[in-house]
Parts: C-alpha cells; structure tokens; sequence
C-alpha cells in the first residue's frame, strides 16, 4: 500500500532558499524511490534546529492540523534527528517519523541483492539504530541465551542495546571474511590495468559502463540502482581492461553507510585512475561534484587521477535570451557549448561532453580510453607483445 507522506526541511539562517528546494526535490526523489506518495512539503527558517522538536511550535502545529485533515502515514525530514526529537515527534503527531539517514538507509536495504551488499546495508541499519533505542516502543527479543544469562535487574533497554551490540560484532565479523575474500579477488585481476566509475547517484555510470563493455548492468532512472561494485572485462581496439561500476554517493550520505560500504569501495582506491560521471542535465550538478569530491576525500582517494565525463547532454536545457536582453547572464543562459568555455572544463585536462544513452562522442571516449590506458601498460610492462 502506498504511503502518503509530507516533506519537511528546514531552511537556516546561513542556507540559500533555492538551495533548501533542490534539496526537497531531491528528497522527494528518494521518498518516491522508496514507494511512497509524497503530497505537501514544509520548511521553516530558523537560526538552528530546537533541540527537542527541529521545528519551532507553531510550524509543529500548521504541519498536525495538514497530517489530520489529509490523511498522512509518513513526515520525513531532510536532516538527521536526534532520538530526543525523534520521540517528541513521533509522540506529537502519532505517526510514522522518519530522517533522511533512515529514509536512504530503507532504500539501500530494498536495492540490496548480494550477501555483501545485505550485510552491509545491515551493519549500517544497526549503527544508526543503536543511539536511537531510547525512542522504541517495542524491543527486538525478551531474553539473550536463555536461563541464567540476564543480569539482575537488567532493563528492556540495556538488554536490546547488547543484542544490537552482538549483531554489530558478528556482521563486523562476517564483513572481515568477505574483504578477505575479495582481495584476493583483486589480487587475481592485478595483471589489468583497472579503472573505476564513481559519481553522484543516478548520474549514469550504468549506463556509461553498459556501452564500453557490451553488459547488461542494471541501468535505470532511480536513486542508488546500483549497490554492489560490479566489475566487467572492457576490450578497446586490442587493449583489454577492468572497468568498475561503483556504488552512487548522494548529499548527506549516512557515516554509517560510509564506513559499512568501504570494503565494496576498496576497488575505487586499488584502481589505476577514476572516471568521474556528472549528470550535467541536473541543476545541482556543481554541488553533486563537490559531494563526490569530498566522499572520494574520505576515502583517500582524491589524489588519483581522475577524469570528467559530463553525461546526459541530451537532456540538458537552457533559458536563451533575447538580443535585447541586457540583464546579466546567469547560469541558466548558459548552454552546452558556452558551459564548454566556462570553468568546469578547466578542473581537468581531461574533460569530455557525452550523451551515454545517445551514444555522443562515445568514439572520442574509447579513443582517449585507449590512449590512457595503453600508456600505463607500456610502463608498467614495457615488453608485452600486447601492444606492438
């Protein structure tokens, strides 16, 4: 059954307006890809969230009188929630509260299809969980082992928090095994020169890595279509390689998604150089980019080389004026070709402009792939018969 939901953000002292409304569409867009019917959005301006509710009272009150008169199941926030107001609120409005950690985290759980990625999406579920108990109204099991093992006087709280603690360990654990597994895995594909896709959700590195090698790979308009690194054997003219399709990063990524996707993301920092996909049709497209940049900073990698494809071309649009429109340029009169001389293809000496889906200038792509990559095989085994 779908869920009618409202989206709340909130709009601070220091934040752009139009920034906050990028920000709830693309809440929205995940509020949708997880299934529900989002049907009003709110914001409030404010100095800094209320400690114990984010809103102030009498936005807490317009947003009650809207839930009950319009029959709403879901409120989701764009900014984390602390369980002091996750429980105020919930207690306030008496329906289903959720932050834009747990919303993601949902998200990933439904796209997860490996044991790797389900493990993953697990542990992080229970580290977001666990400093949030204290808002449960229901706990996960009665009793741990049995007669003898619960501690006298122990409470509900305390009892569920160690299992929680347990089920961390293990799937730890479980994640150690796994990253053994898959560098060993590496270490077999080591005699390839191997690059890897990264970029923000949904800005088509699917679909890039499908027209380079020929796969199948999951390629959709949805948020995070893609969870497992997937890799495939790329041949260029007679020059073969390992091309990796990486997890899309998003605003506000959960740490705990971070921390718990690192062993899948190990291929982004044992890969030879990165492609950095940009959907150039998204408005926000600069602060995605920034986004990626400082998930690659975090996970050491931003000192690779790294090459800029800005895809899906096709779609996009811009506002063109009229000859006689002497009001300043902004970024919205800019089109492909003046965005071409403008600094986003300047960031990079390799710069390139495609429509994936259209395939334009996938050529120029293969060509340059080619060039790149030949180069690095040449040093380092300057006598393979391969390239003469």
């Amino acid at each position: 059954m779908t869920e009618n939901a409202v989206i709340i953000g909130l709009v601070l002292s220091n934040d752009d307006t139009d920034t906050v409304d990028q920000n709830l569409s693309e809440l929205e867009f995940l509020a949708k890809t997880c299934g529900a019917n989002v049907v009003k959005q709110f914001t409030q301006k404010l100095h800094s969230p209320n400690p114990s509710t984010f809103l102030g009272k009498g936005k807490l009150k317009i947003i009650l009188d809207y839930v009950n008169s319009n029959e709403i199941d879901l409120l989701i926030f764009d900014d984390d929630l602390s369980a002091t107001q996750l429980r105020n609120i919930e207690n306030y409005f008496k329906i289903k509260i959720l932050d834009r950690s747990n919303l993601i985290l949902d998200i990933f759980a439904k796209r997860a299809q490996t044991a790797t990625a389900k493990t993953q999406v697990e542990l992080a579920q229970y580290e977001y969980l666990l400093p949030r108990l204290t808002r449960m109204w229901t706990h996960l099991e009665r009793q741990k082992g049995g007669i003898g093992m619960r501690g006298p006087g122990e409470t509900q709280i305390e009892t569920d928090r160690r299992i929680i603690k347990d089920k961390i360990s293990l799937l730890k654990k479980r994640l150690i095994k796994i990253d053994k597994q898959k560098n060993t895995q590496r270490k077999r594909r080591a005699r390839l020169v191997r690059v890897s896709l990264v970029g923000y959700t949904n800005a088509g590195k699917s679909t890039i890595m499908n027209k380079l090698s020929k796969s199948d790979v999951l390629a959709e308009n949805m948020l995070f279509a893609t969870l497992d690194t997937t890799v495939r054997k790329v041949v260029v003219k007679n020059l073969p390689f390992l091309l990796s399709d990486t997890v899309g990063f998003i605003r506000k990524l959960p740490h705990q998604l971070i921390e718990s996707f690192k062993s899948t993301l190990d291929e982004v920092k044992e890969s030879d150089f990165l492609i950095h996909v940009v959907d150039i049709s998204n408005k926000n497209f600069e602060e995605h980019m920034n986004t990626v940049n400082q998930t690659l900073d975090e996970l050491g990698v931003v000192e690779k080389p790294i090459m800029l494809i800005y895809n899906k071309v096709d779609q996009y649009s811009f506002i063109e004026k009229d000859i006689d429109d002497l009001t300043p340029l902004t970024k919205d009169n800019l089109s492909i070709d003046d965005l071409r001389q403008t600094w986003i293809s300047k960031l990079n000496k390799n710069v390139f402009f495609i429509s994936a889906l259209n395939k334009n200038d996938i050529t120029e792509l293969r060509n340059f792939l080619y060039s790149y990559i030949k180069s690095i095989h040449a040093k380092r085994w300057p006598y393979d018969n391969l390239l003469y």
